[in-house]
């Protein structure tokens, strides 16, 4: 495998304004998930973006930037058009799709994500996490992960969904929101139209299922922290905190 490592990043936040270049500890918040991503050692990383602000942060840390449209609708349309700038021999076969929100990140994280890969049946491959808050377990915006286990830590995907699934006795998996794509499995994707299920849950990964495509999911042992608010900026902060600082 030749991965490459794309990180998605754009201003649209309304509830963080100017979100990917907040501050944590001297370093824009885009500039902490472009460091973990390199601390994976997996290939090569860029963040793909569609404001300068963004594209010039990351080059001020000597991270490659590469500007793309202002239209895309998701994470998955932007990397494939960066992709085709960054790499138009195709000589990448695997691109890891990172959020640009997820500042505690784990390295381990990212490099599990490429396990599945080994298969050359499965197209996209994510990870999971059990869930073990009680209030986690009937939150809509925690996604569930229901799939077949298959053994050392890895699933295959059957749904994802809102709801609290599956019934019955047993763990609940977190759905975590990073993705290594096949190369002709993001293209693919990329051209299909949104599913019912994926405009029914909101959710874009059902469009993979949907057209037939094997997804195939890593443990992990903790839930990276999304950004989306003020509460989860200080948080970030503080989990994010040099050695000898208070952590909460």
């Amino acid at each position: 495998m030749n991965p490459l490592v794309l990180i998605p990043a754009r201003m649209a936040s309304t509830r963080l304004p100017d979100k990917p270049l907040l501050d944590i500890h001297g370093l824009p918040m885009i500039v902490h998930v472009l460091k973990r991503a390199q601390e994976a050692d997996v290939g090569a990383v860029a963040v793909a973006t569609d404001a300068q602000a963004i594209a010039d942060a990351i080059r001020d840390h000597g991270g490659t930037a590469v500007m793309t449209g202002e239209h895309h609708l998701s994470g998955s349309d932007r990397i494939h058009e960066a992709l085709g700038r960054l790499d138009p021999d195709g000589r990448h076969d695997i691109l890891v799709n990172v959020q640009g929100d997820l500042p505690t990140i784990s390295a381990g994280a990212i490099r599990a994500s490429l396990a599945p890969m080994a298969e050359p049946e499965v197209a996209l491959a994510t990870l999971i996490a059990e869930i073990h808050d009680l209030p986690d377990r009937t939150a809509s915006q925690v996604v569930k992960f229901i799939g077949t286990a298959l053994g050392g830590g890895r699933h295959r995907a059957l749904y994802f969904t809102r709801a609290t699934a599956p019934w019955g006795e047993g763990p609940l998996w977190h759905h975590i929101g990073l993705y290594a794509w096949r190369r002709t499995a993001l293209a693919r994707f990329v051209a299909l139209p949104p599913s019912p299920l994926e405009l029914r849950e909101k959710l874009e990964q059902l469009r993979a299922l949907e057209a037939g495509m094997r997804i195939d999911a890593m443990e992990v042992d903790e839930v990276p922290l999304g950004v989306d608010t003020p509460a989860d900026l200080e948080k970030a902060r503080r989990m994010l905190a040099p050695q000898g600082e208070a952590r909460a």
